[in-house]
């Protein structure tokens, strides 16, 4: 294998540049305040095209920020940190609530009963779980599997944004209440959300009912299977197969 040519000082220069940048504008999406920054493009060099295997190391760098943060008490109380798993170039993406037991325990998200489903549900479309993305609002199983707190939800919330910023899917996939009206600042119920797409930072976003939610109410599942149709329809349609994802 041939070794990554290493950067030259001014392109890690260029480099560390957008990356502040994006991360400037993303927080100034989050409603912060910064002091400006002097415009990228009086650079003298070019922005060069992403190297091989560039987002997966994005990713990777932010899991490993993400481990070391210490932002509220679930980092104390949790067994493994749940970051996300799938592809990093995938052009779909659920969005859950926060871990489970199991999903503590592994590491991993969606693996106990309600991510089963969540399994047969993308197989359903034509897909496999290691091409679509999976990750929750939660880094962290909060105890008891009690609901997100506000301030956990504040505290996590940029971690995702950044997973959606690096991997910039077409479509997202909010399962349940808590994912969709923190990703649409809404207070609507699933129920009336879902069905149709939505605009999230210039992505279409689509809600659909939790895996968790269907297991206790099995009769909401073709409400689901008719958005995941509508999700199907939507990658077909953008010219993209989405056996091929």
């Amino acid at each position: 294998m041939t070794p990554h040519r290493k950067d030259t000082p001014l392109e890690r220069v260029n480099r560390i540049g957008r990356e502040l940048s994006r991360h400037l504008e993303l927080q100034r999406k989050l409603g912060l305040e910064f002091l400006p920054i002097p415009a990228l493009d009086a650079l003298p060099q070019p922005e060069p095209p992403p190297a091989p295997g560039g987002k997966e190391e994005l990713l990777e760098d932010l899991r490993r920020e993400t481990l070391a943060c210490r932002r509220c008490s679930l980092a104390g109380t949790r067994t493994n940190l749940v970051f996300g798993a799938g592809s990093a170039d995938a052009q779909l993406m659920f969005v859950g609530e926060a871990p489970g037991y199991h999903e503590d325990r592994q590491g991993i998200p969606f693996v106990g009963r309600a991510g089963q489903l969540l399994t047969k549900i993308i197989q359903a479309i034509g897909l496999t779980r290691e091409q679509v993305y999976i990750a929750n609002i939660l880094k962290c199983r909060p105890p008891q599997n009690r609901d997100p707190t506000a301030e956990e939800t504040i505290n996590c919330y940029p971690y995702l944004l950044r997973q959606i910023e690096i991997i910039e899917p077409r479509v997202i996939v909010a399962l349940g209440g808590v994912a969709a009206k923190k990703l649409l600042k809404t207070e609507a119920p699933t129920g009336r959300l879902r069905g149709e797409f939505h605009d999230f930072m210039g992505t279409r976003l689509i809600v659909t009912y939790h895996p968790a939610y269907l297991l206790r109410s099995p009769g909401e599942k073709r409400k689901t299977w008719e958005d995941m149709k509508k999700v199907r329809d939507y990658l077909a349609a953008s010219g993209r197969d989405s056996r091929k994802l």
